[in-house]
């Protein structure tokens, strides 16, 4: 027992580590749980003992943080339940490879109790999460950085490096505490102190009218939505949402409508741009779009004063709107009950859509998690518009996941993020990554309110994630400097 006993503690801290996100944000209890791992894995007696270590932690930490995938799967993709659960299983023992992967890393670079073990734990966990966001597309959810959002001192960071710059950061002051000294105590303070003192700079401001929003949150059950006797009741269920809307700017969930926008009735769109311009504004609908014959996008349409324009979603996700190694795994993905899986991605370089007298940049779904494709799109947009469905998981804790990940495109961004759900989270989150207001779930109702189209442009905007990837290397160099010698200590 006494050899299982540091690799199940280390899963147990992994999975108290998700308690440090939404929904319930003790943004504290993250870094510890890396002080921890840091502690343990210096300890190890060997480099694969300190990865078996971050194993067992990654383990934890996202089957506690993600089986929401489960739902998805089972649920609404009609898998069968053992196969769904090994599917989560092994998704979340991949994940779990980083962490490990991380642990390794540290114990090469020398012990945690050490200068350059400091440095090297920090730099190292910073680079796996930031691989973990780009490999095989990327799946960057429970970045360390996301649970500092927004309560902590270290959120004053994201509009300098974004949320990678949080997660060093975050991970430095986690081993800062351990053995500590005058000196670390010193650094810790200043790093934290820093943060609350760059929460209070405005990096952007605000521009032009406010404007009045109404954010539509049509609750339509994800086994009833592509069901074909649904479609009418789900469109007149927003007919009849966006008709109690006086707001300018009106904006619609992800797929909102069922259909194919050439399917849809032309004297439907005709009265939702009709409303719309008796707002003297504009209205954005999330629908598929197939403007040629191999071509099906997941798009955002703009009716209203302004001329119709279209935003194409580019990040896909796999096997839910694409299948990657198609021909091998084609007819496993044909066995699940997922509508639509053949979609194309738009252009990566879209510009912001000119609506309501802002400029606003789209996104849907999950390319909310890509911090540095949102900036794309900036400083010229005033705006973030994010929609979804995350009707896929149900009554899980992902959907605010999902507005804890908006909560810091909008402080990376210095401007408001507005979300259009199906059935949760929808909200208006402000330029400091405070939510404003958010309806309940499962609930039809929408959101209004008055923002503010904001101009300028942050750090992060400018430079993406490479100031915290260019502090990362810098920080594994100095650890593999000192490790050499006397220095270490």
């Amino acid at each position: 027992m006494g050899r299982w006993l540091p690799p199940i503690a280390c899963a147990f801290t992994g999975a108290l580590a998700v308690a440090g996100f939404a929904p319930l944000y003790l943004f504290p209890l993250p870094l510890a749980a890396l002080a921890v791992l840091a502690w343990a894995g210096g300890r190890a007696p060997s480099p694969l003992r300190a990865a078996g270590l971050g194993f067992a932690f990654g383990a934890g930490f996202f089957l506690a943080g993600v089986s929401w995938v489960y739902v998805s799967l089972h649920d609404f993709g009609a898998m069968p339940a053992p196969l769904a659960a090994v599917a989560t299983l092994l998704f979340c023992v991949f994940l779990a490879l980083f962490p490990a992967a991380a642990s390794y890393a540290h114990k090469r670079c020398g012990a945690s109790a050490h200068a350059a073990g400091l440095l090297a734990f920090a730099a190292v966990w910073t680079l796996a999460e930031w691989t973990r966001g780009w490999i095989f597309t990327g799946f960057p959810w429970l970045a360390l950085g996301y649970s500092q959002v927004p309560s902590s001192p270290l959120a004053g960071y994201a509009p300098l490096v974004g949320v990678y710059g949080v997660s060093l950061l975050g991970a430095l002051s986690a081993v800062l505490v351990l053995k500590p000294r005058p000196w670390r105590i010193a650094v810790l303070v200043a790093i934290w102190a820093a943060g609350f003192a760059l929460r209070q700079v405005a990096w952007t401001e605000p521009a032009g009218e406010a404007l009045s929003v109404s954010l539509l949150q049509g609750n339509i059950a994800q086994d009833m939505k592509w069901r074909e006797d649904q479609v009418r009741a789900t469109l007149v269920t927003y007919l009849q949402l966006v008709r109690e809307s006086r707001s300018r700017l009106i904006v619609l969930p992800e797929t909102a409508l069922p259909l194919f926008e050439h399917s849809v009735p032309r004297d439907y769109l005709d009265a939702l741009a009709q409303h719309a311009r008796a707002n003297h504004g504009d209205i954005l609908i999330g629908l598929p779009e197939q403007p040629g014959p191999r071509e099906y996008y997941n798009s955002v349409l703009s009716l209203g004063t302004a001329p119709k324009q279209v935003y194409r979603k580019s990040h896909l996700v796999p096997f839910g709107e694409f299948v990657p190694l198609g021909a091998l795994l084609g007819p496993v993905v044909a066995a699940l009950a997922i509508p639509l899986t053949d979609f194309s991605r738009g252009a990566p370089d879209q510009r912001p859509l000119a609506v309501a007298g802002q400029r606003v940049a789209v996104d849907v779904c999950y390319e909310d998690a890509f911090g540095e494709e949102i900036i794309r799109q900036l400083p010229q947009a005033s705006l973030l518009v994010n929609v979804s469905n995350v009707a896929w998981f149900g009554d899980s804790i992902a959907p605010q996941q999902h507005l804890q990940i908006s909560q810091m495109r909008a402080l990376e961004t210095g401007r408001y993020m507005l979300r259009a759900t199906n059935t949760g989270m929808t909200a208006i989150v402000d330029p400091h990554g405070t939510v404003e207001q958010a309806a309940p779930a499962f609930t039809r109702t929408m959101v209004t309110g008055t923002v503010r189209g904001y101009a300028g442009e942050t750090p992060y905007v400018r430079w993406g994630n490479a100031p915290a990837l260019a502090l990362a290397a810098l920080l594994l160099g100095v650890a593999l400097w000192l490790a050499r010698g006397p220095g270490a200590r």
